[in-house]
This record gives structure tokens, C-alpha cells and sequence, in this order.
């Protein structure tokens, strides 16, 4: 297939672009390698997808309206992976622009050029950020989402929204895919598995919030990327008594683990001990994330199959020799 993957030089959206062109598609890949954190790390990624047969790098912000149409101006994609965004729940807190442009005015060119093309099928990315404070575990995606505490969270609900609207008025597929803290090689190092490693490396505290009473549903990447690929490959039909070919599905590991735990098993896998520096919660954050996957599970047979231990192991090797200690 003829695919336009944006956030191609992103954790997720290069190891989804690798194993894309694994099995032949042709892919246009997408980023603006903007500086939310270290380009050296993006322009990395991209090094390992440049030169192999089917693969294109288009440089583009998501906000460029003349720039997405040109995109979409070319030849027709068969299917569109949307995983490009501005990412971090802490970030927006200071930084909501960023949000607006590439999550709602970005996603909003995605859909106009989805739209004008007749793409089969969009799937795209949201966020486990859209529970906020629910309590109910695990969440499920029949569950009530309309109160985020973040500006993040709530740019996710409105994607779906929207995606909503466009697959009712223009009868084409969407597909929104939850993601429940996603980890492993080549990942953002904004994230706290990163800054753990980083810092216990140096000897460094580590800031643990909530005093560590917190909870995450940890997923692998190569377990996200084989979830996206799966979803890519079935759009919802089209029925004619007049849904919406829409769907929205968790996409986790459907197995939370104690903040301590995770930061023992880096310790494990690194074999030295963190400083732990225990500090209150931070606004926009939530105690616990937990994924009912359920649904998806009947959707594409996806069930994620890397074990914590494993992960972290393989994330820590990769740790170590890109950054050279």
C-alpha cells in the first residue's frame, strides 16, 4: 500500500515506518523534527529509514496548511497512520500553542486532506490522557471521557471528535488508538523510564512523584507497533444503516505496575541503585492508568506478549550504546 506516516522520525512512528517497510508498503514519511526535545535523537531514527527501498522524508509542521495541502496534492494515499503531535502532558501546561497548532489546527489538515484524497482508512493517535481523573478500573472505552485535567488530554478527545464527524459526513474510516505509556528503544527522552536511566547513571535523584503511590500500563513498543499495524489493516466497515465507520480502541498492556516496581527494574537492569527524591503529584498528572484492551483484542487478536523485564532489559542495551556508557 501507498502510506503517509506523519510523525515518522518520532518513537513510535519510526518503528512503525521499520516494520511498514518490512512487508513492502510504500511509505512517505512525515516531521517537522521540530526541538520539543533533542533533534540529533529524531534525526537518528530517520538515518535508519533513509535508503531503504519505499521509503520517502518529507520535512513539514502539521500547522502549515499550504504545506499539508502540497502533501496531499501528490499522489493518493491508500491509508494515512497519524502519529505525529505535540506530545507531554506537563508541557502543555506551560506551553498550550504548541498544542493547539499541531493538535487540533494539525489534525484538522489531516482530515481535510484524508478527506479530499477518499483515503480508505485513517488511523490515528490519542491518548490513555483522555480518562483524566477517572477513578473506575479498568478504563474502558465505553467509559465517560469529558473531564481532562489537561490541556494534552483534552486536545486528544477533541481528535476523536472530530475524526467522529468526518467519518459520518464523509463515510470514511477512522481509527483512534489509545496509547497506555509506551517505552522501549529509541524512545522520548522526556519520558521518566528515560530520565530514571539517565539520572541513575549519574548518580543523579531521581523525582518520583505522588511519593511513588502511582501506576502505569506500561507498553513495549514492538507490542504498539504490532497493535497499529494490526488496526491499520482493518478499517470499520461501512454499514448502511448510516454509522459512523468509526472506532477508538485502548492499546496497552493491560497490566499496571507500581511506580517502584518499574523504577526496581530499571535498578535490575542497569545494576545500580536510584536516589529517589519523593515529591508531591504534578498538576495535569494522574495516579494510575489501566487499559481494558478487550475490545481490541476482539477487533485484531491483539494481545501484548513482552514481559516488563524483558523490555526494560532491551531498552537499557540500546540506552547504552547510543548514548555511549
Amino acid at each position: 500500500m501507498h502510506i503517509l506516516l506523519t510523525g515518522a522520525a518520532g518513537f513510535i512512528g519510526s518503528h512503525v515506518a521499520e516494520r511498514l517497510l518490512a512487508r513492502g508498503d510504500q511509505v512517505l514519511g512525515l516531521d517537522s523534527l521540530n526541538d520539543y526535545y533533542d533533534p540529533a535523537l529524531k534525526r537518528a531514527r530517520l538515518q535508519r529509514l533513509q535508503g531503504q527501498p519505499g521509503f520517502r522524508f518529507v520535512q513539514c509542521d502539521l500547522a502549515d496548511r499550504a504545506g499539508m495541502a502540497d502533501v496531499f496534492a501528490g499522489p493518493r494515499f491508500d491509508r494515512v497512520i497519524h502519529l505525529a503531535a505535540q506530545a507531554g502532558v506537563r508541557y502543555s501546561i506551560t506551553h498550550p500553542h504548541a498544542y493547539l497548532d499541531a493538535n487540533l489546527t494539525g489534525f484538522g489538515h489531516i482530515l481535510e486532506g484524508c478527506r479530499t484524497q477518499q483515503v480508505d482508512h485513517l488511523v490515528y493517535a490519542s491518548s490513555s490522557s483522555v480518562y483524566g481523573g477517572n477513578t473506575k478500573m479498568p478504563f474502558a472505552e465505553t467509559d465517560a471521557v469529558d473531564h481532562p485535567v489537561s490541556l494534552y488530554a483534552a486536545s486528544k478527545k477533541a481528535n476523536e471528535l472530530m475524526a467522529h464527524a468526518y467519518s459520518h459526513l464523509y463515510r470514511f474510516p477512522t481509527t483512534g488508538l489509545r496509547f497506555f505509556t509506551v517505552y522501549g528503544p529509541w524512545g522520548r527522552p522526556d519520558m521518566a523510564y528515560h530520565l530514571f536511566t539517565r539520572a541513575i547513571l549519574a548518580g543523579e535523584p531521581i523525582a518520583v512523584f505522588n511519593h511513588g503511590d502511582m501506576q502505569r500500563d506500561f507498553t513495549y513498543i514492538d507490542d504498539i507497533t504490532e497493535g497499529v499495524l494490526r488496526v491499520l489493516d482493518k478499517p470499520a466497515p461501512l454499514s448502511s444503516a448510516g454509522a459512523a465507520p468509526y472506532r477508538v480502541f485502548n492499546i496497552g498492556n493491560s497490566e499496571p505496575v507500581q511506580l517502584l516496581d518499574f523504577i526496581a527494574c530499571i535498578e535490575r537492569a542497569l545494576g545500580k541503585t536510584a536516589i529517589k527524591q519523593l515529591l508531591p503529584m504534578q498538576a495535569g498528572d494522574v495516579p494510575a492508568t489501566y487499559a481494558s484492551t478487550q475490545a481490541l483484542q476482539d477487533w485484531v487478536g491483539f494481545v501484548p506478549s513482552t514481559p516488563l523485564a524483558q523490555g526494560i532489559a532491551r531498552f537499557v542495551h540500546w540506552y547504552c550504546g547510543y548514548y555511549g556508557v
